[in-house]
């Protein structure tokens, strides 16, 4: 198969180090080009990459086949669709848009102009998602009834990015939140109500910094929650069904090797150290140590990559992103007005 060019829009944290190890992991694609305002910073990563100094500038003078947006959430929406109308296949990172509105638009706008378009939730790819998923394939837990998934940091200090800001996309609920929420959508599919706490809970803060959500399906509710003032991070996962509990503890190890700009193959790439592996506990009170599966970012863009030669389904489909970003616009009403939201 030949080499996919690609072009990554946006090098901050998100464009430098959560795509760039991976993209230039593959074989599959080749990196040729980044849009930013720092090229000194993308040369001293990507010596051979073309800098440009806007989106605009790549799509005029480059050729790439795939286009990444890896900028602030304000500009996912304007900037798929100026790609898309371009000609190019399209990965947006999470979210996927502010609001589901403009996401349905540049959806079909995709599917109109016959272009591919996802968006990159790499945490249906993270180790424990995916022995929580094997377990409910095989069984093991019988019927699920009540899922916990937090994500717990200590980070009492506002810093000062667009991230913290009163801006559109902001907040740890369309950051951390989108993660959990697509999660709960690939597991059981879009919820009937959505009853939502938000808070601006440290001293300063001007976006949404803590929430805490319960996803009510027919015979289940999804809880999920997430902050930047715990001391410990609390279990990752708590996972109680009919025929069996599953709890787990510690973060999936990928994202920190990316931090180090160590990519898929790197040492310990995907793997979950022993001593961080979940318990299952059955009906009869029996706990036994459940060995992590293992993790991989990578095959998202794998599965992109054969949806762009091979015509397969792109790795995360626009309509399910689309179902994200409706709960997060049910979490804020649900939240102001103090009531659940049916959806």
């Amino acid at each position: 198969m030949t080499a996919i060019k690609t072009a990554l829009v946006g090098f901050g944290i998100s464009g430098q180090s959560f795509q760039a190890p991976i993209i230039e992991a593959l074989k599959e694609f080749e990196l040729t080009s980044v849009v930013s305002s720092n090229p000194a910073k993308v040369k001293g990563q990507l010596p051979d990459a073309a800098v440009y100094a806007s989106l605009e500038e790549l799509l005029e003078k480059g050729d790439e086949e795939l286009v990444v947006i890896a900028t602030p959430n304000e500009l996912h929406g304007p900037f798929a669709e100026k790609a898309l109308r371009a000609g190019k296949h399209v990965v947006v990172e999470k979210p996927f848009t502010i609001e589901s509105a403009e996401g349905e638009r540049i959806a079909a706008l995709a599917q109109e102009l016959g272009q591919k378009l996802s968006i990159y939730h790499s945490r249906r790819f993270d180790g424990d998602y995916l022995t929580i998923k094997r377990l409910m394939n095989e069984g093991q837990l019988g019927t699920v009834h009540t899922l916990f998934s937090s994500y717990n940091r200590f980070r009492p200090e506002v810093k000062v990015r667009w991230r913290e800001q009163d801006i559109p996309g902001a907040g740890i609920l369309y950051d951390l939140g989108s993660h959990l929420i697509d999660q709960a959508v690939s597991l059981f599919g879009v919820p009937q109500a959505v009853t939502a706490k938000l808070r601006k809970q440290r001293p300063g803060a001007q976006a949404v910094d803590h929430f805490h959500i319960c996803l009510a399906y027919e015979a289940c509710d999804v809880i999920v929650h997430g902050n930047n003032l715990s001391t410990a991070e609390g279990p990752r996962f708590q996972v109680f069904g009919t025929k069996g509990a599953f709890i787990k503890y510690g973060m999936d190890t990928q994202e920190d090797l990316l931090r180090e700009l160590k990519g898929p193959g790197s040492n310990g790439w995907g793997e979950d150290p022993q001593a961080r592996w979940g318990e299952f506990t059955d009906s009869e009170g029996k706990t036994v140590s459940v060995p992590t599966e293992r993790g991989g970012y990578e095959q998202f863009y794998l599965e992109m990559a054969a949806a762009i030669r091979s015509d397969a389904p792109v790795p995360v489909k626009p309509r399910q992103a689309i179902a994200t970003i409706k709960i997060i616009e049910a979490a804020y009403e649900s939240s102001a007005s103090n009531r659940t939201v049916f959806l």
